[in-house]
């Protein structure tokens, strides 16, 4: 069975959206913890941030996303974010940054 990797980069409104973006970050990453998730890598600068996280399964995955801290900041992302885009490959590790950020740009997108 192949492992998840979900990438997703989140663009924010404008700089100042960083604060809740933060506070949301802080909550999904104690989430995360908890979960069962294989690794976790993030990045960002000023309004662009990425996030790759690593899973056994498309159940558990599924499962987090559906669920806590996550759930509760996909429903104000809207409020935050200008755009939102997401992929998950079948992989067993973690890619480089630069690999993951060509794939986002095939993946879904959400607009706001």
């Amino acid at each position: 069975m192949a492992m998840k990797v979900t990438v997703t980069s989140i663009e924010l409104k404008d700089p100042m959206k960083f604060f809740a973006l933060s506070h949301s970050a802080l909550k999904i990453t104690r989430q995360l913890k908890s979960s069962n998730n294989l690794a976790y890598k993030s990045q960002g600068f000023w309004t662009k941030h990425y996030t790759m996280t690593l899973w056994k399964s498309e159940e558990d995955l599924k499962s987090f996303v559906r669920s806590g801290a996550h759930l509760e900041a996909m429903k104000t992302s809207a409020s935050i974010a200008k755009e939102i885009r997401t992929v998950t490959i079948d992989t067993d590790r973690l890619p480089h940054w630069k690999e993951t950020k060509a794939l986002l740009k095939n993946g879904k997108i959400l607009v706001f």
